[in-house]
């Protein structure tokens, strides 16, 4: 699974030239502890250019009903989502880009887990698959909120955990924004787990196991003497 991310980097003006984004006025401060429930940055396609803005992080399905819907996905398995009806209409038609620049997951070692960062070397940020949809709560407020798919762990993740976030090449990148793409297995055929040879771990504070902390200590090499 994937449940704690980072997007240190600040030059925003890079990334939204990167993407390609429209609205080039979007900026935000640096943020070393995402946690599911919060808002993100994603990019999605839309009639006049890929845009970038907020959503929740933690899915609700547009046709929950409660005022606390039950269903609130933060992840999504490559491998079933386009056996789950609520997830493959999404991939047809709300398909989404999360920035980030690393992503934590914790190592079980005994009776212990050790928080890793997981960066990617030559890339100083990067972007995760999701998928987005709008509910709409019964006082008529309209929400946006998203996931993070997930796919089997590379051969270095799989030395701290059996999944990973599904982090998009560029030529992968293309595909999953460009909307006028709804062929969902077409889609999902051109991804794969991100190549280990360019993606480096090293442990950080447990720090980072509490939402509350959202500091650069979070994301800072553990110092082991």
């Amino acid at each position: 699974m994937c449940g704690r991310f980072s997007l240190a980097y600040e030059d925003w003006g890079e990334m939204l030239n990167y993407w390609g984004v429209v609205n080039t006025d979007f900026a935000q401060g640096p943020r070393y502890n995402v946690a599911p429930g919060q808002d993100i940055s994603a990019v999605i396609d839309s009639p006049s250019g890929h845009r970038i803005g907020r959503l929740r992080w933690g899915l609700v399905p547009s046709f929950a009903v409660n005022s606390k819907p039950a269903i609130q996905s933060i992840n999504a398995r490559l491998e079933t989502v386009l056996q789950k009806p609520m997830f493959k209409r999404l991939v047809a038609r709300r398909r989404c880009v999360i920035p980030a620049d690393g992503f934590f997951e914790w190592k079980r070692s005994g009776a212990n887990k050790q928080p890793y960062r997981i960066v990617i070397d030559e890339r100083p940020f990067f972007g995760f698959a999701g998928l987005y949809d709008t509910w709409t709560r019964p006082d008529g407020t309209r929400v946006s909120t998203c996931l993070i798919l997930t796919t089997k762990a590379n051969e270095m993740m799989a030395e701290i955990h059996d999944r990973m976030p599904l982090i998009l090449t560029e030529e992968a990148e293309k595909i999953w924004l460009d909307s006028g793409i709804s062929d969902g297995e077409f889609v999902c055929s051109s991804l794969d787990p991100y190549p280990a040879r360019h993606m480096r771990a090293y442990p950080v504070s447990s720090l980072v196991g509490n939402v509350r902390n959202d500091s650069k200590a979070c994301i800072e090499p553990l110092q082991v003497f």
